[in-house]
């Protein structure tokens, strides 16, 4: 009886191994996962020079694990052991109190130096232009107290502090920490995401608009809309865990009759709106917002008053910009991740007098592309 289940218990598993082998031949292959919100390995090329290399094996083993099959399937498996088993991090995301991911946060090396260093040169090549920085704290510092136990990330108020302590005098910094830090009971960032939401991000414009010399509009002054409930960020993606609430999405309309024209260089087009709503039915629904990642975006306002500033940026400012674009006739808005041409001509070409630099902590700590400002 007992040798009888063994072999029913044999065939049993190579019947499963021969299904599981059969069904990754016949499912087509998946160009992304949208639970995991990146782009899948595809079936690489067999060279010669590559399988002597040993290349074309390892690219096909990283092929062979982004294509199994059912493959968002068992990635929740294991999310749900690592839970089981109490675990309160996975791939640098920790898992929060309250449902909040939080991302782990590094102690910068010398990029960090080299970005403030960047931003420097760029002050004293453009003496003639007021030059601004903001740095924006990650979620995983104004939610402190949010993280489990044993949790220790490097302490984003020391890196602000040394690029405050190093910028030119010339360069004014925007610290926003205190303002988000005394709001942060108020939905300001998202759960399952790395971004600050749009309210965050309107307590963020009130504390530049100060050093700006412009009068901020009230929160009363928008209109306020949850476009969404079913979003899904980056550290959901990330860190796999499949029983988390969703993020919603709010937007805000100002009660004025603005009038915008949003134009995206590099896609050659142009639009009315600082929303779009297009993406709410995609898997990176913040791409609402300024309709995600561009070189150049342009944006001129029905505000006639002259008043033009370039703003070098990351994704935070995507809903950031909709609050600046009530005071300026023009927004010049910049990613050095793709923009490669000359910024100091653009800038005296089209006669701009003020320049925004505004990252997140993390980002601005890591990123490579602001050194070609140098």
């Amino acid at each position: 009886m007992h040798k009888k289940s063994n072999k029913i218990i044999i065939v049993m598993f190579i019947t499963f191994l021969m299904s599981i082998n059969i069904l990754n031949i016949l499912t087509p292959d998946r160009k992304f996962s949208e639970v995991e919100n990146r782009v899948l390995v595809q079936l690489p090329n067999l060279k010669w020079k590559n399988l002597i290399s040993g290349k074309f094996t390892k690219e096909f083993e990283e092929y062979t694990t982004d294509q199994f099959v059912f493959r968002d399937f068992w990635v929740g498996i294991k999310s749900d052991m690592e839970r089981l088993t109490l675990k309160s991090e996975n791939k640098g995301i920790f898992f929060g109190k309250k449902g909040y991911l939080l991302e782990d946060y590094k102690k910068p090396d010398e990029g960090l130096e080299e970005n403030v260093k960047s931003v420097n040169v760029f002050s004293k090549k453009l003496p003639n232009v007021s030059t601004y920085l903001m740095l924006a704290p990650n979620s995983v510092k104004v939610y402190e107290d949010k993280l489990p136990l044993f949790a220790s990330p490097y302490d984003q108020l020391k890196t602000i502090k040394f690029v405050k302590e190093n910028l030119n005098k010339d360069i004014e910094f925007i610290d926003t920490y205190d303002k988000l830090s005394s709001k942060k009971n108020e939905y300001i960032y998202f759960k399952t995401d790395h971004h600050w939401t749009m309210r965050g991000a309107y307590y963020a414009y009130q504390a530049l608009a100060k050093q700006l010399e412009i009068k901020p509009h009230s929160i009363e002054d928008f209109y306020t809309k949850t476009v969404t409930d079913t979003f899904y960020g980056t550290f959901y993606s990330k860190a796999s865990n499949m029983h988390i609430s969703p993020d919603s999405i709010e937007i805000f309309q100002p009660k004025t009759d603005i009038t915008y024209e949003v134009c995206y260089a590099d896609d050659n087009k142009c639009t009315n709106t600082l929303y779009e709503l297009k993406h709410l039915d995609t898997k990176d629904k913040y791409s609402v917002f300024l309709d995600g990642n561009h070189a150049l975006v342009t944006i001129k306002t029905s505000i006639k008053n002259n008043k033009k500033i370039a703003i070098f940026k990351d994704s935070y400012s995507h809903c950031f910009i909709p609050f600046l674009a009530n005071h300026y006739e023009e927004i010049h808005v910049i990613d050095l991740r793709y923009y490669k041409l000359n910024v100091y001509e653009y800038i005296k070409n089209h006669d701009i007098k003020e320049s925004l630099f505004l990252y997140n902590v993390a980002t601005f700590s890591t990123d490579e592309n602001i050194k070609f400002l140098k």
